[in-house]
Protein backbone atom coordinates (compact mmCIF):
# COMPACT_ATOMS: atom_id res chain seq x y z
CA UNK A 1 0.00 0.00 0.00
CA UNK A 2 1.37 3.43 -0.92
CA UNK A 3 2.00 5.81 1.95
CA UNK A 4 -0.50 8.68 2.05
CA UNK A 5 0.83 12.01 3.22
CA UNK A 6 -1.80 14.31 4.72
CA UNK A 7 -1.94 17.87 3.45
CA UNK A 8 -4.33 20.46 4.83
CA UNK A 9 -5.63 22.87 2.19
CA UNK A 10 -6.34 26.56 2.93
CA UNK A 11 -10.08 25.80 3.16
CA UNK A 12 -9.41 23.26 5.89
CA UNK A 13 -9.98 20.10 3.83
CA UNK A 14 -7.45 17.33 4.34
CA UNK A 15 -6.12 15.58 1.24
CA UNK A 16 -4.24 12.25 1.12
CA UNK A 17 -1.51 13.02 -1.39
CA UNK A 18 -0.35 9.44 -1.89
CA UNK A 19 -3.86 8.19 -2.53
CA UNK A 20 -4.55 11.05 -4.93
CA UNK A 21 -1.38 10.23 -6.87
CA UNK A 22 -2.37 6.57 -7.04
CA UNK A 23 -5.82 7.33 -8.41
CA UNK A 24 -4.30 9.83 -10.80
CA UNK A 25 -2.04 7.09 -12.14
CA UNK A 26 -4.97 4.69 -12.27
CA UNK A 27 -6.91 7.18 -14.40
CA UNK A 28 -4.02 7.88 -16.79
CA UNK A 29 -3.02 4.26 -17.28
CA UNK A 30 -6.57 2.89 -17.41
CA UNK A 31 -7.65 5.36 -20.08
CA UNK A 32 -4.44 4.72 -22.06
CA UNK A 33 -4.96 0.94 -21.99
CA UNK A 34 -8.63 1.08 -22.97
CA UNK A 35 -8.04 3.56 -25.79
CA UNK A 36 -5.31 1.34 -27.25
CA UNK A 37 -2.18 3.29 -26.36
CA UNK A 38 -0.35 0.06 -25.47
CA UNK A 39 -1.70 -2.14 -28.26
CA UNK A 40 1.52 -1.93 -30.27
CA UNK A 41 4.03 -1.74 -27.44
CA UNK A 42 5.09 -3.56 -24.31
CA UNK A 43 3.51 -2.32 -21.11
CA UNK A 44 6.15 -0.49 -19.02
CA UNK A 45 7.57 -1.88 -15.80
CA UNK A 46 6.64 -0.24 -12.51
CA UNK A 47 10.10 1.37 -12.44
CA UNK A 48 9.66 2.78 -15.93
CA UNK A 49 6.20 4.10 -15.09
CA UNK A 50 7.57 5.80 -11.99
CA UNK A 51 10.21 7.61 -14.05
CA UNK A 52 7.81 8.49 -16.88
CA UNK A 53 5.21 10.01 -14.57
CA UNK A 54 7.46 11.35 -11.84
CA UNK A 55 5.92 9.33 -9.00
CA UNK A 56 7.17 6.74 -6.55
CA UNK A 57 7.35 3.01 -7.21
CA UNK A 58 4.73 2.45 -4.49
CA UNK A 59 2.26 4.66 -6.39
CA UNK A 60 2.76 2.80 -9.68
CA UNK A 61 2.62 -0.55 -7.87
CA UNK A 62 -0.77 0.28 -6.35
CA UNK A 63 -2.14 1.58 -9.65
CA UNK A 64 -1.01 -1.58 -11.46
CA UNK A 65 -2.64 -3.74 -8.77
CA UNK A 66 -5.92 -1.87 -9.19
CA UNK A 67 -5.80 -2.21 -12.98
CA UNK A 68 -5.10 -5.92 -12.57
CA UNK A 69 -8.17 -6.26 -10.35
CA UNK A 70 -10.22 -4.59 -13.10
CA UNK A 71 -9.03 -7.21 -15.58
CA UNK A 72 -6.96 -4.81 -17.70
CA UNK A 73 -3.55 -6.17 -16.75
CA UNK A 74 -2.01 -9.45 -15.71
CA UNK A 75 1.45 -10.35 -14.41
CA UNK A 76 3.19 -13.29 -16.05
CA UNK A 77 6.38 -14.98 -14.84
CA UNK A 78 9.49 -14.03 -16.87
CA UNK A 79 7.30 -11.84 -19.09
CA UNK A 80 6.14 -9.09 -16.78
CA UNK A 81 2.92 -7.11 -16.78
CA UNK A 82 0.90 -7.35 -19.98
CA UNK A 83 -2.36 -5.83 -21.19
CA UNK A 84 -5.25 -8.26 -21.18
CA UNK A 85 -7.50 -8.72 -24.25
CA UNK A 86 -10.79 -6.81 -24.15
CA UNK A 87 -12.98 -9.85 -23.27
CA UNK A 88 -11.07 -10.17 -19.99
CA UNK A 89 -11.92 -6.63 -18.86
CA UNK A 90 -14.51 -6.19 -16.12
CA UNK A 91 -17.25 -4.28 -17.94
CA UNK A 92 -19.21 -3.98 -14.69
CA UNK A 93 -16.42 -1.89 -13.21
CA UNK A 94 -17.53 1.76 -13.39
CA UNK A 95 -14.03 3.00 -14.31
CA UNK A 96 -13.58 0.48 -17.12
CA UNK A 97 -17.02 1.26 -18.50
CA UNK A 98 -16.36 5.00 -18.36
CA UNK A 99 -13.05 4.62 -20.22
CA UNK A 100 -14.70 2.40 -22.81
CA UNK A 101 -17.44 4.96 -23.39
CA UNK A 102 -14.75 7.53 -24.20
CA UNK A 103 -13.60 5.49 -27.19
CA UNK A 104 -14.82 6.29 -30.70
CA UNK A 105 -16.80 3.04 -30.80
CA UNK A 106 -18.95 4.09 -27.84
CA UNK A 107 -22.18 4.03 -29.90
CA UNK A 108 -21.90 0.25 -30.26
CA UNK A 109 -21.22 -0.03 -26.54
CA UNK A 110 -24.28 2.13 -25.80
CA UNK A 111 -26.38 -0.23 -27.92
CA UNK A 112 -25.15 -3.21 -25.93
CA UNK A 113 -25.67 -1.36 -22.66
CA UNK A 114 -29.24 -0.43 -23.65
CA UNK A 115 -29.90 -4.10 -24.43
CA UNK A 116 -28.64 -4.98 -20.95
CA UNK A 117 -30.90 -2.31 -19.43
CA UNK A 118 -33.84 -3.82 -21.29
CA UNK A 119 -33.14 -7.14 -19.59
CA UNK A 120 -32.71 -5.62 -16.12
CA UNK A 121 -34.65 -2.43 -15.49
CA UNK A 122 -38.20 -3.53 -16.44
CA UNK A 123 -37.89 -6.37 -13.93
CA UNK A 124 -36.37 -3.97 -11.41
CA UNK A 125 -39.41 -1.71 -11.82
CA UNK A 126 -41.71 -4.70 -11.28
CA UNK A 127 -39.83 -5.67 -8.12
CA UNK A 128 -39.92 -2.07 -6.92
CA UNK A 129 -43.71 -2.09 -7.35
CA UNK A 130 -43.87 -5.12 -5.08
CA UNK A 131 -41.24 -4.38 -2.47
CA UNK A 132 -40.48 -0.65 -2.38
CA UNK A 133 -40.63 0.95 1.05
CA UNK A 134 -41.97 4.40 1.75
CA UNK A 135 -38.46 5.86 1.71
CA UNK A 136 -37.83 4.25 -1.69
CA UNK A 137 -41.02 5.73 -3.13
CA UNK A 138 -39.97 9.13 -1.87
CA UNK A 139 -36.56 8.73 -3.54
CA UNK A 140 -38.14 7.74 -6.86
CA UNK A 141 -40.51 10.69 -6.66
CA UNK A 142 -37.65 12.98 -5.71
CA UNK A 143 -35.78 11.84 -8.83
CA UNK A 144 -38.81 12.64 -10.97
CA UNK A 145 -39.20 16.03 -9.30
CA UNK A 146 -35.55 16.76 -10.00
CA UNK A 147 -36.13 15.92 -13.67
CA UNK A 148 -39.04 18.36 -13.68
CA UNK A 149 -36.84 21.00 -12.05
CA UNK A 150 -34.12 20.33 -14.64
CA UNK A 151 -36.63 21.13 -17.36
CA UNK A 152 -36.92 24.58 -15.76
CA UNK A 153 -33.15 24.93 -15.54
CA UNK A 154 -32.91 24.60 -11.76
CA UNK A 155 -31.29 21.14 -11.63
CA UNK A 156 -28.88 19.03 -13.68
CA UNK A 157 -30.60 16.95 -16.37
CA UNK A 158 -28.13 14.07 -16.20
CA UNK A 159 -27.96 13.84 -12.42
CA UNK A 160 -31.74 13.99 -12.09
CA UNK A 161 -32.41 11.24 -14.65
CA UNK A 162 -29.73 9.02 -13.12
CA UNK A 163 -31.13 9.57 -9.61
CA UNK A 164 -34.55 8.36 -10.81
CA UNK A 165 -33.23 5.11 -12.30
CA UNK A 166 -30.85 4.37 -9.43
CA UNK A 167 -33.67 4.89 -6.91
CA UNK A 168 -35.71 2.21 -8.69
CA UNK A 169 -32.82 -0.27 -8.58
CA UNK A 170 -32.47 0.32 -4.85
CA UNK A 171 -36.23 0.02 -4.35
CA UNK A 172 -36.15 -3.63 -5.48
CA UNK A 173 -34.78 -4.61 -2.05
CA UNK A 174 -32.59 -7.00 -4.04
CA UNK A 175 -28.87 -6.60 -3.41
CA UNK A 176 -27.98 -7.90 -6.88
CA UNK A 177 -30.10 -5.33 -8.68
CA UNK A 178 -28.77 -2.63 -6.35
CA UNK A 179 -25.23 -3.56 -7.37
CA UNK A 180 -25.97 -2.32 -10.89
CA UNK A 181 -26.36 1.25 -9.66
CA UNK A 182 -22.75 2.29 -10.39
CA UNK A 183 -22.78 0.71 -13.84
CA UNK A 184 -26.13 2.28 -14.70
CA UNK A 185 -25.09 5.68 -13.34
CA UNK A 186 -21.81 5.64 -15.27
CA UNK A 187 -23.23 4.52 -18.62
CA UNK A 188 -26.33 6.71 -18.37
CA UNK A 189 -24.15 9.81 -18.32
CA UNK A 190 -23.09 9.03 -21.88
CA UNK A 191 -26.37 7.43 -22.97
CA UNK A 192 -28.53 10.38 -21.87
CA UNK A 193 -26.25 12.91 -23.55
CA UNK A 194 -26.28 10.89 -26.76
CA UNK A 195 -30.04 10.31 -26.95
CA UNK A 196 -30.94 13.84 -25.87
CA UNK A 197 -28.65 15.28 -28.54
CA UNK A 198 -30.18 13.06 -31.24
CA UNK A 199 -33.76 13.78 -30.21
CA UNK A 200 -33.14 17.45 -29.59
CA UNK A 201 -34.90 17.21 -26.22
CA UNK A 202 -34.54 15.75 -22.75
CA UNK A 203 -36.05 12.46 -21.59
CA UNK A 204 -39.86 12.28 -21.59
CA UNK A 205 -41.22 13.32 -18.22
CA UNK A 206 -44.64 11.71 -18.83
CA UNK A 207 -42.96 8.36 -19.61
CA UNK A 208 -40.94 8.51 -16.40
CA UNK A 209 -43.99 9.63 -14.44
CA UNK A 210 -45.92 6.59 -15.69
CA UNK A 211 -43.17 4.32 -14.37
CA UNK A 212 -43.24 6.10 -11.01
CA UNK A 213 -47.04 5.98 -10.80
CA UNK A 214 -47.11 2.25 -11.55
CA UNK A 215 -44.54 1.56 -8.85
CA UNK A 216 -46.40 3.71 -6.30
CA UNK A 217 -49.64 1.91 -7.19
CA UNK A 218 -47.95 -1.45 -6.61
CA UNK A 219 -48.80 -2.60 -10.15
CA UNK A 220 -45.82 -4.77 -11.06
CA UNK A 221 -46.97 -5.65 -14.58
CA UNK A 222 -47.67 -2.02 -15.48
CA UNK A 223 -44.33 -0.95 -13.99
CA UNK A 224 -42.55 -3.59 -16.05
CA UNK A 225 -44.39 -2.60 -19.23
CA UNK A 226 -43.88 1.16 -18.88
CA UNK A 227 -40.19 0.79 -18.07
CA UNK A 228 -39.73 -1.56 -21.02
CA UNK A 229 -41.35 1.00 -23.31
CA UNK A 230 -39.12 3.75 -21.95
CA UNK A 231 -35.89 1.80 -22.53
CA UNK A 232 -37.04 0.43 -25.89
CA UNK A 233 -37.39 4.03 -27.01
CA UNK A 234 -33.79 4.67 -25.91
CA UNK A 235 -32.55 1.54 -27.71
CA UNK A 236 -34.36 2.57 -30.90
CA UNK A 237 -32.68 5.97 -30.72
CA UNK A 238 -29.23 4.38 -30.32
CA UNK A 239 -29.78 1.85 -33.11
CA UNK A 240 -31.51 4.23 -35.53
CA UNK A 241 -30.29 7.74 -34.72
CA UNK A 242 -31.32 9.23 -38.06
CA UNK A 243 -34.96 8.24 -37.74
CA UNK A 244 -35.04 9.51 -34.15
CA UNK A 245 -33.38 12.83 -34.91
CA UNK A 246 -35.47 15.87 -34.08
CA UNK A 247 -35.68 18.40 -36.95
CA UNK A 248 -34.27 21.13 -34.74
CA UNK A 249 -31.49 18.99 -33.18
CA UNK A 250 -27.94 20.13 -33.70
Amino acid sequence: MSRSLLFTQPDGDTVELGRNLTYGMLEKLGRAIVTGAYDAQTFPTEAQLAVQHGVSRSVTREAVKMLTAKGLLTARPRIGTVVQPTPAWNLFDADVLRWLLERESSVDLLRQFSQLRLAIEPEAAALAARFARDADLRSITAGLERMEAAEQGSDDTLDADIAFHVAILRATQNRFYAQFRDVVATALQTSIRFTNRIRGRNASLPDHAQVRDAIVAGDAELARRTMRRLITDVLDTVEHPQSARHPDAV
